[in-house]
């Protein structure tokens, strides 16, 4: 691919900033959509908010500078958004699901060191990984549907829901063929303005919730250790992992880096520590977003420093109260289309993995991706109270057993026989 800047490149600084803020309106719109998260009152939410906008800001900066030293979107891992939801729907304690989060950042810093990350790495097929990207995807669709629908909602506010998937899904797709170059990376911050402005024009505004700093407020009030808990987060940090890999590997091939494994090893191991600091924050912990290449291929700009007064910019709106109000402010709705659009193009992407890498040739094959899928809703929907209350969290959620149940047919119950190939996910 020919670009204009490479990823070492220093840009004049007019294409710096028009560079800089293309990567930090795409970075808000990924923070922003995991702030409905939060617990607590107007003013607890707040600070959440301004402590993920913080964390991200700072773990970007870091990982541009130190760690991988790419171009890549730093954001709220969505499988912890799985994991969380999942953990609140069993009555889980946040101190326990936050404790858990640090727990996985240990793990995943633990797997950098002394070349444990390749032993992992043989363990997840092609096949393995798309159910893995399929089952995030199908595992958020109750929490999508809450939020076009939320709870308490006026019959007016659940038909604009209903009448903002219908119209901006399929113009969310017509935009992102249709725009070229760096508007095509707006489609989704446009559909975040157009759909907000258009919400409150039809429903009253929140009154603005001043937030308050505390250093008792800062850190979670202690460390919990719920065994349910924590290995249903381990299961959703194996899927960060991937991820995390594919988001570097992915780019690193895309512009043909030389010294990937050093990069990667960096890379994975500041996630790691930064998901340490994001469950004593009580927060969700960042990883490295996959959409960068698509970015970089509508732009023909791959330099790091780009990403630097964007990165630096999150940590602006941190500092202000009124500015975090306003970006979290976005409608539950709208949210959740952002969100349908977002799990859509994610299915997408694992059906045409699916496709490349000959990953379902037989009835048996298209068993070990179909059933953990199926699987997956069933425990996701599974009602409250049947299992007992010490696996409850791993249980109900949906997505953990999925993957339990995708590794155990692809190596074990269904393991394919000698000789069967599947081409490497690239």
């Amino acid at each position: 691919m020919e670009l204009k800047y490479n990823v070492d490149d220093r840009l004049p600084v007019s294409q710096l900033l028009l560079y800089a803020l293309q990567w930090f309106i795409l970075a808000v719109a990924v923070v922003v959509t995991s702030v409905f998260v939060a617990q607590g009152s107007p003013e607890e939410r707040l600070f959440f908010a301004k402590k993920l906008f913080a964390l991200m800001g700072i773990a970007g900066f870091v990982q541009v500078m130190w760690g991988h030293r790419m171009p890549i979107v730093t954001g709220p891992a969505s499988v912890l958004l799985v994991g969380v939801l999942s953990a609140l729907g069993s009555n889980a304690q946040p101190e326990a699901i936050y404790s858990s989060i640090a727990i996985g950042g240990v793990l995943i810093t633990l797997l950098t060191f002394g070349g444990l990350m390749r032993y992992v790495q043989r363990l997840f097929t092609p096949r393995i990984i798309i159910v893995i990207l399929m089952l995030i995807a199908f595992t958020l669709s109750s929490v999508i549907k809450n939020l076009v629908f939320p709870a308490g909602a006026t019959q007016g506010q659940n038909l604009f829901g209903l009448l903002f998937a219908v119209v901006a899904t399929p113009v969310m797709v017509v935009l992102n063929r249709k725009m070229q170059g760096v508007a095509k990376s707006l489609v989704i911050p446009i559909a975040l303005v157009a759909g907000s402005v258009i919400y409150y024009a039809l429903f009253p505004v929140a009154e603005f919730t001043h937030g308050s700093v505390t250093l008792e407020g800062l850190f979670i009030s202690g460390f919990t250790f719920d065994i349910g808990v924590v290995v249903a987060f381990l299961i959703c940090y194996v899927a960060l992992f991937i991820n995390d890999i594919s988001s570097i590997e992915s780019l690193g091939a895309m512009l043909q880096i030389q010294d990937m494994e050093r990069r990667m090893r960096r890379g994975v191991r500041l996630t790691g520590l930064f998901n340490i600091a994001a469950g004593a924050l009580g927060v969700l912990g960042p990883v490295n977003y996959s959409m960068s290449p698509g970015v970089i291929a509508s732009t023909r700009c791959a330099s790091r420093y780009a990403l630097i007064p964007a990165t630096l910019m999150l940590v602006v709106c941190a500092l202000s109260d009124r500015l975090i109000w306003i970006l979290s402010s976005i409608p539950n709705p709208v949210i959740g289309v952002i969100l349908l659009f977002l799990m859509g193009t994610q299915l997408a992407a694992s059906l045409e993995m699916l496709h490349s890498t000959r990953s379902v040739q037989s009835f048996s094959d298209g068993l070990t991706v179909g059933l953990p899928l199926m699987a997956a809703m069933l425990f996701q929907l599974m009602p409250r109270g049947i299992a007992p209350q010490i696996i409850e969290p791993l249980v109900c959620n949906g997505f953990a057993m999925g993957v339990i149940m995708v590794v155990l047919l692809e190596h074990v119950v269904n393991r394919a026989p000698k000789g069967q190939k599947i081409d490497k996910v690239s």
